[in-house]
């Protein structure tokens, strides 16, 4: 900031690493615009870093801050290292997927990441008129309306250094469309009956489930609001385009639910990971926990597992997963023979009849095996590659 106009003193200025050159006296809006400015580019620049090291690197991403998300899939992982670069932006994101995939645990991920000191604040904004959501995230003063015997902080104001989680923005109304505006544009709002202007630096996370690309085309949802809100984006994939964490959901919720049941761990069949991997769970993950608990807790009461599944996934077994009743009870290692297997042959034996039963999904037949998905992969390497030397 200089009273010298001179051309070349500028073009020096800007060489040696200034963000701008504003010559006094200077207005006070553009000083600020070029601040906020200069902030937003430094921003872009810390996340382009984060991002290229994460990719040229291959640095994992952090397991604690998605602890809370059990997954193997490759996609997931992305999404992960994408979250763990934009979390230190102040920038809006916004996470779409179907219902019950598991948004709000990445919007709780991204606050984890922020290393924000404030709270992390959850508001499910479907279904609020303009009022209640005004009253919600923005407060009221003493006497704004009718029963308003006290002033009360609203949803931003507890969010304070923290982050603010609307789910189901798809479902806002056109009236609070324009107030999320302003508070986003300007970090700005009004309580209901204030005329004194509150300013906010709580980071905006939002969800939906719904194609806004869709609701901006009939007019419902504001094109100004979705590019404002797109800053970062992800998409959560469903469960059906994700099937490898079947075993690890499964194995998961079983254990929360003989847990909170307090009952021993019940046996698995083979075939419940084909009756699994054949339902498209249109609830996703949600569906899938509540389904599981409803089976151990059926489990409990003498009603087999496979069959609570099979009834509510509506699955029936083709003619060629069923076995005859003499392959059912034959062992698969008859140690009264004369010549007992050696421990490789036992392997690939186990192997075999595990992926048979699984028809040849490595992730249940990892399962069966009592192992990781990893640790059969290499295994299984390991094979192809004493076949090819031999």
């Amino acid at each position: 900031m200089t009273a010298t106009t001179e051309l070349t003193t500028a073009v020096e200025c800007m060489k040696y690493g200034a963000f701008d050159y504003l010559v006094k006296p200077v207005e006070q809006s553009r000083y600020l615009t070029s601040v906020k400015r200069a902030l937003e580019l430094d921003s872009l620049r810390q996340i382009h870093l984060s991002l290229k090291e994460s990719l040229l690197t291959g640095r994992s991403p952090n397991k604690s801050a998605f602890a809370g998300i059990i997954t193997q899939c490759a996609a997931m992982k992305g999404i992960f290292s994408y979250l763990e670069a934009v979390a230190v932006s102040d920038q809006p994101i916004l996470i779409t997927g179907e219902t019950g995939a598991g948004k709000e645990l990445f919007a709780n991920s991204v606050h984890s990441l922020s290393g924000r000191a404030g709270e992390f604040v959850a508001v499910n904004v479907a279904g609020l008129d303009d009022t209640v959501f005004s009253d919600t995230l923005f407060g009221h003063k003493k006497g704004a309306y009718t029963g308003a015997d006290q002033a009360r902080e609203g949803m931003i104001a507890k969010a304070a250094g923290g982050t603010l989680f609307l789910d189901e923005i798809g479902d806002l109304n056109t009236a609070s469309q324009v107030k999320l505006l302003r508070l986003l544009q300007e970090g700005e709002y009004y309580p209901l009956g204030s005329d004194v202007i509150r300013r906010s630096d709580a980071r905006i996370v939002v969800a939906t489930h719904q194609e806004l690309s869709a609701t901006m085309t009939d007019g419902r949802f504001r094109k100004d609001l979705y590019f404002r809100l797109c800053a970062h984006q992800i998409t959560i994939p469903p469960l059906r385009e994700r099937k490898e964490d079947i075993p690890l959901l499964f194995n998961h919720f079983v254990d929360e639910a003989v847990q909170s049941l307090a009952m021993i761990r019940p046996a698995v069949p083979p075939e419940l990971f084909d009756c699994l991997s054949a339902y498209p769970f249109p609830g996703n993950v949600r569906e899938f926990r509540a389904m599981i608990h409803d089976a151990v807790a059926q489990e409990k009461n003498g009603i087999p597992m496979l069959d609570s599944l099979r009834k509510k996934t509506g699955y029936t077994s083709s003619p060629q997963q069923v076995t005859s009743g003499e392959d059912q009870v034959k062992p698969l290692l008859d140690l009264r023979q004369d010549r007992i297997p050696t421990l490789k042959e036992a392997e690939e034996l186990l192997i075999t009849e595990a992926l048979r039963r699984s028809n040849g999904n490595q992730g249940p037949a990892a399962t069966i095996l009592g192992i990781t998905r990893q640790a059969l992969n290499q295994r299984l390497a390991k094979k192809k590659a004493d076949a090819d030397i031999k």
